[in-house]
């Protein structure tokens, strides 16, 4: 029972030094300033001395130790993946959000990482537990756990894609509600989006947003609406850009454009909702058969077994 208790504590401390360390590199990701350079220079802003060593020494440890080293295994692990792979990788992060603002390589060295610790985590737990575990079990199982480590992080930005364009789906009928009122009342397409990023707080609000961010900062209105459509990877919100852009080129009514996209929406909204409600009696199999049967068969027939026994008896 110690030996586990001690491996649950190393276990939770890696994981947190994990956890801050990509929270640390994502900072510095978004900013190219030396961190230890910054702290000396804070010092000085401050007007105290001090050395390169003791700004170093005053850094955190996640971000003095944990950060160089998954970013070195970040770069390990790119010398040696092919570059579709690479593509593949950012192109899956872009479409969760890019969350932690991690890179393809920082995030297949987490991978790395995170295999890494599960497998030492079983290993350490069979050789050191009361259970006399054989090499065969012992080998099976630090291999299954390592592979589930390496494969955990895929299924979680998988599992952040689909939720993100879940609820970009579910947003679309009421944000082009929203688009189609202030195009009525008199504002333009741009600052019609402006405002619904303003009103709302979700991920459909955040892209628009973006997209007015991008737009004023001189890209086209065509690449940016474009772009923002190639981020999420929703069928729905490439079709509602392709209908915009043309009811530009063609001088087609933006009020009428919106409002026929938003009765499509809405309609494939309900039609997804369909489907789900569809496919819940099927899902439904498997807690049935492995929990529900079982349950009523044991109340059913062990009342009867011994109304049986005691007849015997």
């Amino acid at each position: 029972m110690t030996y586990i208790i001690i491996t649950l504590v190393v276990v939770v401390v890696l994981g947190a030094a994990v956890f801050f360390g990509l929270r640390y590199a994502r900072n510095d990701a978004e900013s190219d300033i030396d961190p230890v350079m910054a702290r000396l220079a804070e010092a000085s802003q401050r007007g105290e001395q001090v050395s390169l060593e003791e700004a170093e020494l005053q850094m955190p440890f996640s971000e003095r130790v944990i950060v160089p080293i998954i970013k070195k295994i970040g770069e390990i692990s790119t010398r040696f993946t092919p570059q579709k792979v690479l593509q593949e990788t950012t192109r899956k992060l872009e479409l969760a959000g890019n969350p932690g603002r991690i890179d393809a390589a920082t995030f297949l060295a987490m991978r790395f990482v995170i295999a890494a610790v599960f497998g030492g985590f079983l290993l350490f737990i069979s050789l050191f537990s009361n259970n006399n575990w054989s090499v065969g079990r012992i080998f099976l199982t630090v291999i299954g756990f390592t592979a589930l480590g390496f494969f955990f992080p895929q299924l979680w930005v998988q599992g952040r894609i689909n939720a993100r364009q879940l609820e970009v789906r579910k947003a679309m009928p009421d944000a082009l509600d929203l688009l189609t009122i202030c195009v009525e009342a008199g504002l333009g397409f741009d600052a019609a989006m402006s405002k619904v990023s303003e009103k709302w707080e979700n991920e459909l609000s955040i892209m628009f947003g973006r997209c007015i961010r991008e737009i004023q900062l001189g890209k086209p209105q065509r690449e940016a609406l474009r772009d923002m459509a190639d981020r999420i990877g929703l069928a729905e919100l490439t079709s509602f850009v392709a209908a915009v852009i043309q009811s530009q080129s063609l001088g087609v009514s933006m009020a009428k454009v919106l409002r026929i996209q938003s009765d499509q929406m809405r309609m494939k909204r309900r039609q997804y909702a369909e489907e789900l409600a569809h496919q819940a009696p099927v899902k439904m199999i498997i807690p049935m058969t492995f929990l529900t049967f079982p349950t009523i068969m044991l109340i059913l027939t062990i009342p009867a077994g011994f109304q049986v026994a005691g007849a015997f008896k």
